[in-house]
């Protein structure tokens, strides 16, 4: 797993792709494991371990978290309303989006500056 996540900083850096090395070397990992390259035997015992200790992983976020929940408490109601508004709006573009290029929604003119 190791050697996939080095192979994905070296297709970052020489292909000077815009993703992080790792979900690079993630996206090569799971290509392997489809196409037969990698047995998944090879992989689960490591992969349990991670499972296991997944927590430590959460830890930087959870500890920054309490660290600003001051701030965030006394942002609740602005936090919480541009979560809500901010999930609507993505689902509503979504749809629309959805709806025009399938055909079921929007004019023929739509869907063309759409595709285009």
């Amino acid at each position: 797993m190791l050697a996939f996540h080095f192979a994905g900083l070296l297709v970052r850096e020489g292909l000077h792709v815009p993703l992080p090395a790792n979900v690079i070397g993630l996206i090569l990992f799971v290509i392997s494991l489809f196409a037969g390259w990698v047995k998944l035997e090879w992989v689960e015992e490591s992969a349990q371990f991670l499972l296991r200790h997944l927590m430590l992983f959460f830890a930087p976020f959870i500890v920054g978290t309490i660290v600003f929940f001051p701030v965030i408490g006394s942002n609740a109601l602005g936090i919480g309303l541009s979560l809500i508004i901010g999930t609507l709006l993505v689902l509503l573009v979504t749809a629309k989006v959805t709806g025009a290029l399938s055909g079921k929604g929007g004019s023929e003119d739509e869907r063309k500056q759409l595709v285009e």
